[in-house]
């Protein structure tokens, strides 16, 4: 198993300064591991824009590397030229590049529709000041016509100037596996990193996964309902399950893991610790 691969952490806005302390604790526990870089979610219709600015702030102050979500749909190009600029000033080099959803009651989608229009638009105004990210669904977006189309349409997002991307999180490796393999087979070599969310509450978990469209597979939907209100088990369970993904998409060549951390440090670091990657 290579574990030189680098990893990445996620985190998502805090809405008061006793939250935003919390998380600065969290980025330091962290970042003992020596992260790629922090990245920092984006509401729907920029709803935590301020919150992003904020954060990434604090992670850039610190001393790390961190990557702003930017999600387009509902702006303009004015809108969306202005943050470039501020995080450029902010000294940011990395930008995860999302269509993202509008906020419940709005339906004005804004000057972009596509997540491959707001990638163009960032290379045609910044050159290649930023290293971008899309997103990757190996378990196929769950608004997409079909597994072709979402691939397409994935291809698209790479074509038009993104450096990689990361994953949904998924619990099958096979998945993106086959996933990796259609890329292959399309003409796209560039990297994408699997997206994982560590299990610490299964009701959560299933929540988010109807959201988003990952699978969570029936014999662990089953094991993980059986404990209940088990918070322990759940979390044990979890983490020997996720450790194991991790592992196996190691030694089949993923380069590289992206945590969604949901701003808490421990399960993360156990995994981690499961799979030798250590603290320098």
């Amino acid at each position: 198993m290579n574990l030189q691969q680098p990893i990445s952490f996620e985190f998502f806005p805090t809405k008061t300064a006793e939250g935003a302390e919390k998380l600065a604790l969290v980025r330091d526990k962290l970042s003992v591991l020596n992260p790629l870089y922090y990245s920092v979610t984006y509401g729907a219709g920029g709803s935590t824009q301020d919150g992003t600015i904020n954060t990434v702030a604090s992670i850039k102050k610190a001393g790390h590397s961190a990557a702003p979500h930017l999600s387009c749909i509902g702006s303009t190009r004015e809108s969306i030229k202005s943050i470039l600029d501020l995080f450029i000033n902010q000294g940011v080099d990395r930008i995860v590049a999302l269509r993202g959803d509008l906020p419940s009651g709005h339906r004005d989608v804004g000057e972009f529709r596509y997540a491959n229009e707001l990638v163009e638009f960032i290379r045609a105004e910044t050159g290649d000041h930023f290293h971008i990210e899309v997103a990757a669904y190996p378990e196929v977006h769950p608004q997409a016509k079909n597994a072709q189309t979402d691939l397409d349409n994935f291809i698209r997002k790479m074509n038009a100037g993104a450096n990689g991307a990361i994953t949904q999180y998924f619990f099958n490796v096979d998945s993106y596996l086959y996933f990796i393999d259609s890329c292959v087979k399309a003409g796209m070599d560039k990297p994408v990193i699997p997206g994982i969310m560590p299990i610490t509450n299964y009701s959560r978990l299933a929540g988010f996964s109807d959201m988003c469209g990952a699978e969570i597979p029936r014999w662990l939907a089953k094991r993980l309902e059986g404990y209940g209100d088990d918070i322990d088990s759940i979390k044990a369970l979890g983490l020997e399950v996720i450790s194991k993904l991790c592992e196996n998409l190691l030694a089949e060549g993923a380069p590289g893991l992206h945590f969604y951390t949901l701003n808490q440090s421990k399960t993360t670091l156990d995994i981690c610790q499961n799979i030798g990657i250590s603290p320098e």
